[in-house]
């Protein structure tokens, strides 16, 4: 009798860690090991794709052990301790902390910490039990489709973009994965969000020239920018007629008889609001490297390339021509500087400032829309403001626009002041 007693909290603690296995193993790592041919991880996804059947195997042959094991061990301690009240207590006590530490608690803990492993050495005798408790579990699996159409969940059960950003990030505070393989995952989940107003380069910067351009000029203005490719307009940079690129320029039209208007490219055009993840198979379909974006007048809003998209995923792409140029630069602990043409969204996540519950919605799209969003006019350098903690000084102008702000992290500081004020209780 002590032997059966023994074995059924044996196998309390074996149920116990299949749940727990069947429940957390990684799935992907699991059909990484299908994939290479592993029988037993085959069988750990089958019995996942048939949860429902499978936890209720598992449940019931918990149940029917642990009620066994507390019926006899009842049974034993009543012929052990003659007094029937005492014997029906001791062995309460004695199998509630046998089974709740070795069926319960250690068995669990250890399949948290190995699930793949201790699901694949228990897939075959729960895919063996699946059949022999099937008449059982087979009334329990009506009960639940019962019980689930009396309480229907009308929630969407797919998984958010938040949640799946949650998980990345979790993942990479357990070490799973670098920050630089998050970022990038994230910058790929959050991508097809993004819309053509938050990456191009504004009409202001843009580097054309007219349809009257000489093959100096020209030559001039590729050297000086370093870009590959030039837009060429009639009259105004509303009327961009098309694309001259580098190669062609100097290989077909620069020092010979060709003129430059026969080498010119047709443009593509796009709106502010199209989604990027759109655009870029757009490019890719009309073998295009370069869109002009079009405002609701039809007139010229800037330049996006297929560089500004990719960046999007990987980061800034710098190349030998290039003057590298970080949006925001922190200078200090609390101290940074940061570029007029940084995104908005990029400095509301580096100062993790959630601008609906800190009442800082602007239609703005770049630091520079936002600073004269606050100070309500075009700034002059050495202006200054205070806004969500931050102290903001206009370091540099650029014609109307801003080239560099001085900002300052007051938050830690006035909390730290806070909580030095606070006085302690009596």
């Amino acid at each position: 009798m002590l032997f059966i007693v023994v074995f059924c909290v044996v196998m309390s603690a074996y149920f116990s860690a299949t749940e727990t296995a069947l429940s957390t193993f990684n799935r992907i790592r699991m059909k990484g090991y299908a994939e290479k041919g592993n029988k037993r991880a085959e069988l750990v996804l089958k019995l996942a794709d048939n949860y429902d059947s499978m936890i209720s195997t598992v449940l019931i042959g918990n149940n029917i052990v642990n009620i066994l094991s507390s019926s006899l061990s009842t049974v034993l301690f009543g012929l052990i301790i003659l007094d029937q009240g005492l014997s029906t207590t001791v062995s309460t006590i004695v199998m509630t902390l046998a089974v709740l530490t070795f069926g319960e608690i250690v068995p669990k803990t250890l399949a948290k910490q190995f699930p793949e492993k201790f699901a694949m050495f228990s897939a075959p005798i729960i895919y063996a039990l699946t059949f022999i408790l099937w008449p059982v579990s087979i009334i329990f699996r009506g009960l639940q489709k019962l019980l689930s159409k009396l309480f229907k969940n009308e929630d969407d059960k797919g998984m958010t973009e938040e949640e799946l950003i949650s998980i990345i990030e979790e993942a990479e505070e357990d070490g799973g994965i670098n920050e630089d393989e998050g970022s990038l995952i994230k910058s790929a989940i959050e991508f097809n969000e993004l819309e053509v107003s938050e990456i191009f380069t504004p009409r202001i910067d843009i580097t054309a020239v007219p349809s009257t351009v000489t093959k100096e000029e020209l030559a001039e203005v590729f050297s000086e920018s370093g870009f590959s490719r030039i837009p060429i307009y009639e009259g105004d940079l509303d009327n961009i007629t098309g694309i001259v690129y580098y190669k062609d320029f100097f290989t077909l039209a620069y020092n010979t008889e060709l003129e430059i208007s026969s080498i010119v490219k047709p443009v593509m055009y796009v709106t502010k609001t199209q989604k990027i993840s759109d655009l870029l198979r757009d490019l890719q379909e009309k073998k295009h490297h370069l869109a002009v974006v079009s405002d609701e007048y039809g007139s010229t809003a800037g330049l996006v390339t297929l560089e500004d998209i990719i960046e999007e995923i990987v980061g800034e792409i710098w190349d030998e021509h290039d003057e590298v140029v970080l949006d925001i630069e922190k200078i200090s602990e609390n101290e940074y500087i940061v570029s007029g043409k940084a995104s908005i969204e990029k400095l509301y996540d580096e100062f993790d400032i959630d601008p609906e519950t800190e009442g800082d919605e602007t239609d703005a799209m770049t630091v520079t829309g936002w600073a004269m969003d606050v100070l309500g006019k075009v700034p002059d350098e050495g202006d200054s403001f205070e806004t969500l903690g931050l102290s903001v000084k206009v370091l540099k102008m650029e014609g109307r626009r801003i080239e560099k702000l001085h900002i300052v992290d007051n938050r830690e500081s006035d909390s730290d002041a806070a909580t030095e004020e606070k006085p302690e209780d009596n």
